[in-house]
């Protein structure tokens, strides 16, 4: 069984962005090289974003989370985002974005 996470991350404003997409590019990065992420998905404009990503074991996704540029994005994420959620469950393969978006109001919310 793989695991999917879906996340989105709505911004404190919108010129935010710039930092935002310069972090996601350094995770698109790490990701990229991880040969445990099977898929990665992202859409977004202006103050709200989304990603979705497909792992082929619970541990290496908890892996990635908590290293590199993944890791460094997090503790960034306060002065970035008004909210954050995250869902992560177990699947075969990645969702639609309809039900990506639906399945996030099963997930974990973030305030800041």
């Amino acid at each position: 069984m793989m695991y999917a996470t879906i996340t989105s991350i709505r911004l404190k404003g919108p010129f935010l962005f710039f930092k935002l997409s310069y972090l996601a590019m350094k995770i698109v990065g790490q990701l990229k090289k991880d040969p445990a992420c099977k898929m990665y998905r992202s859409r977004g404009y202006w103050t709200l974003h989304y990603t979705m990503s497909l792992w082929q074991d619970e541990q290496s996704l908890k892996e990635f989370a908590r290293s590199g540029a993944h890791l460094n994005g997090m503790k960034r994420s306060k002065e970035l985002a008004a909210e954050l959620w995250t869902y992560t469950y177990p699947t075969h393969q990645l969702p639609d974005w309809k039900t990506a978006k639906e399945l996030l109001k099963k997930g974990k919310q973030l305030k800041f």
